[in-house]
């Protein structure tokens, strides 16, 4: 059953909702999973619900939320500062690891492109996060950002719009950053953004991203078990991301890279990518705890 909550994080109210497998009695505790929201997103995703409904067919304990600024969440609107969401998903751990139901060692976060570097980053500095799930991630928001904006034209508007945006800053004026400026989509896709998402931004976000680098602290995570999951072929996020991470990643480290689905890689047709994680999981961070050394 979703219940909807709220859980404090750095002085502010955050909207979530928490689903407990209804099977559970008073006394039992389950391992839980932390599910963040993309870019600008919010909680009511659709690729963090079927994520959400995935893992609690599974019987695990779910933890969906809007990160501050974003959703129902309290916080300036659109201001989604990389750290500042970090500190954000390990207080959502926190609130997990106090309810009476959930296994405190045993809580996992998952997330999905902006979500997904978040999460390895949190893993990778938080040892209660006992496992974690990278899907279209990104390590290095510089190298990410050039791949984006690949073309020397492209790379050239984007390097004009920081400038502008860090002498409006120097002057005490604030800038509005088009999400399509900041990370290009292609028109044909941008149907997939979730309802509620934002179209423009504060150029602190800009900054945030771009010094963003999980793949400082993914060798941490071990060895806690990460799968990386990727598109082949990714318009959006470069494939190259999550393989970069691999490479610095320790073991168990499992890479997936996924062809004939674009950036938008969680959704109902996506079956083979569902049973890939419904494996891991049942591998790398099973209901019933350990098995054959996968966890330590």
């Amino acid at each position: 059953m979703d219940t909807p909550i709220t859980f404090p994080s750095d002085g502010l109210k955050l909207s979530a909702i928490l689903n407990v497998p209804s099977e559970l009695s008073a006394s039992e505790k389950r391992p839980a999973i932390v599910v963040l929201h993309g870019f600008g997103s919010n909680k009511e995703d659709g690729m963090v619900q079927l994520a959400c409904r995935l893992f609690e067919r599974l019987g695990y304990v779910t933890l969906r939320f809007d990160m501050r600024g974003c959703g129902q969440s309290e916080g300036e609107r659109a201001r989604v500062i990389c750290l500042e969401q970090v500190s954000d998903t390990r207080n959502a751990v926190s609130f997990l690891s106090e309810h009476p139901q959930v296994n405190a060692d045993a809580i996992a976060v998952m997330g999905h492109s902006f979500g997904a570097a978040v999460a390895v980053y949190a893993a990778g500095v938080d040892q209660r996060i006992a496992a974690c799930i990278s899907s279209g991630g990104w390590g290095d928001g510089e190298a990410k950002f050039r791949t984006q904006h690949a073309s020397p034209e492209a790379w050239d508007r984007f390097q004009s719009m920081r400038a502008h945006g860090k002498s409006q800053q120097a002057i005490g004026e604030s800038v509005r950053v088009s999400r399509f400026d900041i990370v290009p989509i292609p028109v044909a896709m941008r149907s997939n953004l979730p309802a509620g998402s934002f179209m423009d931004f504060p150029f602190d976000v800009v900054e945030s991203m771009y010094a963003f680098r999980p793949i400082d602290v993914v060798g941490q995570i071990a060895p806690r078990p990460l799968m990386l999951l990727h598109p082949a072929v990714d318009s959006v996020t470069p494939t190259q991301q999550s393989i970069d991470m691999f490479t610095r990643a320790g073991m168990p480290t499992d890479l997936h890279l996924v062809a004939g689905i674009d950036h938008f890689i969680f959704s109902d047709d996506s079956t083979l990518v569902l049973q890939l994680v419904t494996d891991w999981l049942r591998k790398f961070f099973p209901i019933d705890g350990p098995t054959d050394g996968a966890r330590t």
